[in-house]
């Protein structure tokens, strides 16, 4: 006799049968017994959860000439030609396989023959994800109304490619991971069945590595008992599986506890070279470090325990680790994880995030022992803050800490503001400021702002250049808050460079200021220079080269002048004006 493996052999043949999903079956069971079945159901979830399985039950529970009834008696003969798979009313459609639009074709053509030996016509379609577009939609009206002998039942692994429009056709049944305790114990009954004895912690291991499906578990299970016979060990167990003992986690923690890098790293190569996967080995240390938290924080919940088996020889370790320590080995071993997916060199990973675990915690402690000074600043700030938590309980503290609040808050804000007067720049303008440069952009500023957006003219309204330079202009606003408004919009700063680019020829840099500032900033420099006795020089002592300073005195005398020849000018220019006193 051919041998079958375990997970086709033991594959469960009533709802009973089942681990787990416990809703899905006791749903699926009521719509059996008030005949109140569906024509088309969904089942989704991960591999080796009980999908296909649960499809077969409900076909068989369905047709049981006994039934409909809440398990299926597996003994007529409708039962057991559909676990044989020879009933010809019961199909059972791999869309993996058979993907494109003419097999599901051929489904629909046959979907209105009425069944030959059965009540009801049932379709189950495995990994219906699989289906090309063209099949979900020749399968779209046939789902919606199939005819009354027909239920058609869809399983699949990755429910997200399925077509909305096929979803909303069906009822959904979302089948979860089977736990590990769940799984341990159908492997018992397997194990009890063929006379095989098996130890607590490979059965774990085995439960452990299967992540939740019961399929993947039974087979793992046949290559156990084939290695090992029929005693099956823990040993024989991690072999097979690729997990990791106990022990070795024991003597990891004990290394990474006491900060012995060698010990570890050591430990961490022997792994590797009995071929240990280092993306498993990172999974298992978090799962490790898990359990060694729950261990520390909640030592009676041993049952939610997933790697440690013997809680009560790891409580001591636990205890010996902060619960902070244990965060940050979880954060570090994931984020190691994360990092591993994309590259080559998974060993190196691993052992600079096992380096990381030994060395991060010497931080505070080497700090104190290094810098005695810092320990005791770190005493004295203590000592500050336990006083003044003592006046905050009597209430001293609370009314003397409101009163400056606000006062303090809006001197913060002022000098926030006055802070971004930009003195040096302006002052370098001012050293090297010069007639022509100021006269250029004066008669170029009516016909720039006209080229600008009319929101940035709209804040350049009330500005006036002041000074200017070969490489920077000062522009004055007459209000402060427009100038911090002009000096935090980089659009209009790049829209105004552009015009003066285009209408001088020259880049210049522009500077802003409010009129306030300005004015003091001026006088200032008027003050420091000895520049207030140049007013009354003669013109005629100057010389023919334009010198800088003289330029910023005229522009000077020219703002204190009569504002109506102030107005005239800024539109024709002065060369332009003659005064002529009566």
């Amino acid at each position: 006799m051919i041998y079958q493996a375990l997970y086709r052999a033991y594959r469960p043949q009533t709802f009973g049968e089942m681990s787990g999903q416990q809703a899905i079956k006791q749903t699926l069971q009521n719509t059996l017994l008030h005949q109140k079945t569906t024509h088309a159901y969904l089942f989704s979830g991960p591999r080796g959860t009980g999908k296909t399985s649960a499809a077969k039950i409900f076909a068989k529970a369905l047709n049981c000439e006994n039934g409909p009834a809440a398990e299926p008696c597996n003994e007529c003969e409708t039962c057991k030609s559909i676990t044989e798979g020879s009933n010809t009313d019961v199909t059972e459609f791999d869309a993996a396989s058979n993907s494109r639009v003419e097999e599901i074709r051929d489904i629909i053509e046959r979907v209105h023959i009425a069944p030959s030996n059965a009540r009801f016509k049932v379709y189950i379609i495995d990994e219906v994800h699989m289906l090309s577009n063209s099949a979900f939609n020749a399968l779209l009206k046939t789902l919606e109304e199939p005819p009354a002998h027909v239920v058609f039942i869809l399983a699949t692994t990755e429910s997200h490619k399925l077509p909305l429009t096929i979803i909303s056709r069906c009822q959904r049944f979302d089948f979860k991971p089977i736990t590990a305790a769940e799984i341990m114990e159908r492997m018992r009954q397997v194990l009890d069945d063929i006379n095989v004895n098996a130890e607590d912690g490979a059965l774990r291991a085995i439960a452990q590595a299967a992540t939740g499906g019961m399929r993947d578990a039974l087979s793992m299970l046949d290559q156990a008992i084939s290695f090992s016979g029929d005693e099956l060990t823990t040993e024989d167990a991690l072999l097979v599986t690729g997990a990791i003992g106990e022990e070795i986690f024991y003597q990891l923690a004990q290394a990474i506890q006491a900060k012995d890098a060698g010990a570890a790293l050591s430990l961490l190569h022997q792994l590797i070279a009995e071929g240990k996967d280092v993306g498993r080995l990172a999974e298992d240390m978090i799962t490790f470090f898990r359990d060694m938290l729950l261990l520390g924080t909640a030592p009676e919940l041993t049952d939610l325990l997933e790697l440690i088996s013997n809680g009560e020889q790891f409580k001591e370790l636990a205890q010996a680790f902060h619960s902070d320590e244990l965060y940050r080995y979880i954060d570090i071993l994931s984020k190691t994880q994360q990092e591993m997916r994309f590259s080559n060199h998974g060993k190196v990973y691993i052992e600079s995030a096992l380096l990381k675990m030994i060395h991060s915690g010497n931080q505070q402690v080497t700090t104190a022992a290094v810098d005695p000074e810092m320990a005791q600043k770190l005493a004295v700030l203590e000592q500050t803050v336990r006083q003044l938590q003592q006046q905050l309980a009597s209430g001293t503290v609370q009314q003397a800490a409101n009163e400056p609040q606000t006062p303090a808050r809006r001197a913060a804000s002022a000098a926030s503001r006055s802070a971004k007067v930009p003195t040096g720049k302006i002052v370098e303008v001012l050293k090297a400021a010069t007639k022509s440069d100021i006269q250029m952009i004066r008669e170029q500023w009516a016909g720039m702002m006209q080229s600008l957006q009319r929101s940035h003219a709209a804040l350049l309204e009330e500005t006036e250049p002041v000074a200017a330079s070969e490489i920077a202009f000062v522009l004055k606003f007459k209000y402060e808050i427009h100038c911090l408004m002009a000096s935090e919009n980089a659009t209009l700063q790049a829209g105004l460079s552009d015009a003066l680019l285009q209408r001088t020829g020259k880049a210049y840099e522009v500077i802003y200021v409010s009129e306030e500032s300005w004015l003091e900033v001026r006088q200032d420099f008027i003050r420091k220079n000895g520049l207030g006795n140049q007013k009354g020089q003669d013109a005629s002592q100057q010389s023919d080269i334009e010198q800088p300073a003289s330029a910023f005195m005229e522009e000077a005398t020219f703002e204190e002048a009569d504002p109506l020849v102030t107005e005239a000018e800024k539109l024709f220019g002065k060369d332009f004006i003659t005064i002529e006193e009566e």
